[in-house]
């Protein structure tokens, strides 16, 4: 008879990849994979009861009150009518470079995402105020959205970013530390792109023009138009970092401060509060789940030994920092394009976590390239929602974008397994501001 550790495994695995091979919902998937997966160790009564309590115990944190926050300040800013001012201050910025265009989109998603939270709406937002314009410019409108979804992630690494903190949760980690390892990997997400779109513009001289020059009063007042809403920004992570909030106050601080900018522009009225509302709560509903579920196989998990049999197998394998980090990271490289971040952190990061430290490296550092790889996974196939919504906004297939994606998608990785490889680049702004 097969021991319940490995048939609990057999049942998570084959579970797991047959609800994604059928497009069953991942919550669900992972819900019913999970309890199924428990009833050999504990007996149907108790795979029962303790995936539930399990589910409970794993949202019943006040930490966690951070991320329906800081969806709904996403949301409402989306609403606010914030994109075109990013842009215009983007183009402030970009104007007088090759591809001028192009390069605008990637400054401007960068900006909306860090200021939103989401890759899906920075790609959306952005998308729907630039594309027109860069394909009326002379752009392949193919390339135009593979520019647009390739940037959209950035904002996921530059503070504040909800994936970070469930990390943060997962690996009793400092939240404040987090948001500042992943700035300088956000900037090399961004100058990955933009080095993309410059060689672009190099094959086509004298096709794409730049913008015309803005004069510096002009310019300046572009970008005193869009400080307020990159003001929120300092508002978050300066509250954190000075200690004077947590990140759960700082959310709710965000949510109050969005509502009154979005006021002062006049762009959202009390009659559209209820719709926001809801939106918001679709979001937050879907997350919640995921952390929920994910909670309880997390559990079943370590019930079954499953991580310290990983560990013992990839360190009975080698014992290789370098080795171990590249297994890793391609492990999540894959894991990424069938798998949303925050699931997918709420799975593995339990378990790769303790091999890597016993190697030395540092948690902070880990939580850095882990969000990095992830988010590489939202922008490629068969499952990336970015890439869906930004060829949904260009009105295009997947199949063309991806195409064009290439490029972007090498430069991304390179820039990756750099950050995997000189752990500086992530830890020295935190180590700077003593938050290690």
């Amino acid at each position: 008879m097969m021991d319940p550790n490995t048939l609990a495994g057999l049942i998570l695995i084959v579970g797991i990849i047959f609800g994604i091979v059928v497009s069953i919902p991942i919550a669900v998937t992972i819900g019913v994979s999970t309890m199924l997966a428990a009833v050999p160790l504990l007996g149907l009564e108790q795979a029962s009861l303790v995936t539930a309590q399990r589910m409970f115990t794993g949202i019943n944190s006040f930490p966690l009150l951070a991320i329906p926050l800081f969806v709904l300040a996403g949301v409402i800013m989306n609403n606010g009518g914030i994109a075109g001012r990013l842009v215009d201050a983007a183009k402030v910025l970009t104007g007088r470079m090759p591809a001028s265009l192009a390069q605008t989109n990637i400054v401007a998603n960068s900006l909306f995402g860090a200021v939103s939270g989401a890759a899906v709406a920075s790609a959306a937002a952005v998308g729907n105020v630039m594309h027109g314009r860069m394909v009326k410019d002379g752009y392949d409108k193919r390339f135009a959205a593979a520019v647009n979804v390739a940037a959209a992630p950035s904002g996921m690494l530059i503070p504040p970013s909800n994936t970070f903190i469930v990390y943060s949760l997962v690996s009793s980690t400092s939240i404040a530390a987090l948001f500042m390892a992943g700035l300088i990997p956000g900037i090399m997400w961004v100058l990955a792109c933009m080095l993309v779109v410059y060689l672009y513009a190099r094959k086509q001289p004298g096709r794409l023009k730049s913008e015309e020059r803005v004069s510096f009063t002009d310019g300046m007042k572009i970008i005193w138009r869009a400080v307020p809403s990159l003001l929120m920004i300092v508002i978050v992570v300066g509250g954190i970092l000075g200690g004077l909030f947590t990140a759960t106050e700082s959310a709710s601080i965000a949510v109050v401060y969005c509502l009154i900018l979005s006021m002062v522009y006049r762009t959202i009225k009390i009659k559209d509060l209820p719709d926001i509302l809801v939106d918001a709560s679709r979001t937050t509903a879907i997350v919640m789940m995921l952390v929920a579920v994910s909670t309880a196989l997390s559990f079943v998990m370590s019930f079954a030994r499953i991580p310290e049999l990983i560990s013992d197998a990839v360190l009975g394998t080698t014992d290789s920092t370098a080795v171990v980090l590249l297994i890793v990271t391609i492990i999540l490289l894959l894991v990424g394009t069938f798998m949303d971040p925050t699931p997918a952190i709420l799975i593995f990061v339990p378990i790769f976590l303790p091999i890597v430290t016993e190697l030395g490296v540092d948690p902070v550092h880990f939580g850095a390239l882990v969000v990095m790889a992830l988010s590489i996974g939202v922008i490629t196939p068969p499952v990336g929602n970015v890439l869906f919504v930004g060829a949904r906004v260009a009105r295009l297939r997947i199949e063309p974008v991806t195409g064009k994606l290439w490029p972007f998608l090498i430069a991304i990785v390179i820039a990756l397994f750099i950050v995997v490889y000189v752990p500086v680049l992530s830890t020295w702004l935190p180590t700077t501001m003593g938050l290690l």
